[in-house]
């Protein structure tokens, strides 16, 4: 990881970060920061009258995407959108049920995937990178945007399933019965993902997440084969285009050694540690590689008072020296009380 001189940092203290620079303060931000934990968002949804509506309106999305930002002062906001926008664009059915989450109509072969395009429709994605660069144009200078995408692994689980499940079996199974599919479809997923993140990155994003929300279900050997080896690729097309890119990689649930492997195989620049993750391990494993980020339980700004006060604390402890993005281990969840995040920021900030 290679670090600026300081006359050269960027005025993002998470940029500077992202540069293997300990800023002079932990920057912080927190995925799902935008959602159903904040009234002004749930008042939104219900004007736009579904979750697709509120993702493909750049107005909206924008609006979204920078409730938290006028309410925290979060040190980075992050798009708007779901990370099956890409399936969605390659002509797969999509639909959000209320309180059940995202359904799509299951891809069972071959057949299924070379019915799909072989491209993004921009029709579907021009809304998400217009709305994109009405949040850059909103944004102070220091403030940075991230885009995202889901990784390969996580978004070939959704299209195979047509749903989220308690383990990904379909896909597994997939995998190990139809590996010729199962390897097209990540292969298409690598294709397209990336020109998704590279239009995120060209309309005005600082810099991107790869989401595997889904990593933690692999056994070590289907870690390198579903995680590690197309995360490389995906970086690889990225940078082939724009090699100073900042990109961030989240493999929920990876253990220590499966992270280390997918940091020096894929050259990220950050990544992001869910709440499980033993921080002293991974920082003596990969922090001298990339820098970290996370990993408060969702849970702990859920309980609130002195254990959350302890959680952060010690979160920071292990972390500090270290190029370091304060952040959840996973989501904000719903139930979240507002007085919890303002604390959580009180201490992170005047730690």
């Amino acid at each position: 990881m290679k670090s600026q001189v300081d006359n050269a940092l960027p005025r993002s203290i998470i940029l500077q970060a992202l540069t293997g620079h300990v800023p002079d303060r932990t920057p912080v931000w927190m995925m799902r920061q935008a959602g159903r934990y904040l009234p002004e968002y749930r008042a939104l949804r219900a004007k736009a009258g579904d979750f697709l509506s509120l993702c493909y309106n750049p107005d909206y999305a924008t609006e979204v995407t920078l409730q938290p930002i006028r309410r925290f002062n979060f040190d980075a906001a992050i798009l708007f959108s779901d990370i099956l926008v890409v399936p969605h664009a390659l002509g797969m059915g999509l639909t959000f049920e209320a309180g059940e989450g995202p359904r799509l109509d299951p891809m069972k072969n071959i057949n299924d995937l070379n019915r799909l395009s072989r491209t993004l429709d921009t029709a579907r994605t021009g809304p998400v990178f217009e709305a994109v660069a009405k949040i850059r144009a909103s944004l102070p200078a220091e403030t940075a945007l991230l885009g995202f995408c889901g990784a390969p692994w996580t978004v070939a689980t959704y299209m195979i399933a047509g749903r989220g499940t308690p383990d990904q079996a379909p896909a597994r199974l997939a995998s190990m019965m139809d590996p010729a599919f199962f390897d097209a479809l990540l292969d298409r997923l690598v294709e397209v993902s990336a020109d998704y993140l590279l239009g995120q990155l060209e309309a005005g994003a600082d810099a991107v997440q790869i989401f595997d929300s889904w990593s933690g279900v692999l056994d070590p050997e289907s870690f390198v084969r579903c995680t590690i080896r197309p995360i490389s690729r995906l970086v690889g097309l990225v940078r082939a285009k724009r090699p100073e890119a900042r990109i961030i990689a989240f493999p929920k649930g990876a253990t220590l050694a499966g992270l280390t492997r997918l940091v020096e195989a894929s050259g990220v620049d950050a990544v992001g540690l869910d709440w499980t993750a033993d921080r002293p391990a991974v920082r003596r494993a990969v922090g001298g590689k990339v820098a970290l980020q996370g990993n408060l339980d969702p849970l702990a700004l859920i309980a609130g008072g002195a254990s959350l006060d302890a959680a952060i604390d010690a979160l920071l402890a292990d972390l500090r020296g270290a190029a370091h993005i304060f952040n959840l281990g996973h989501g904000i969840r719903p139930e979240t009380p507002i007085a919890h995040v303002e604390q959580m920021l009180r201490r992170v900030r005047g730690y």
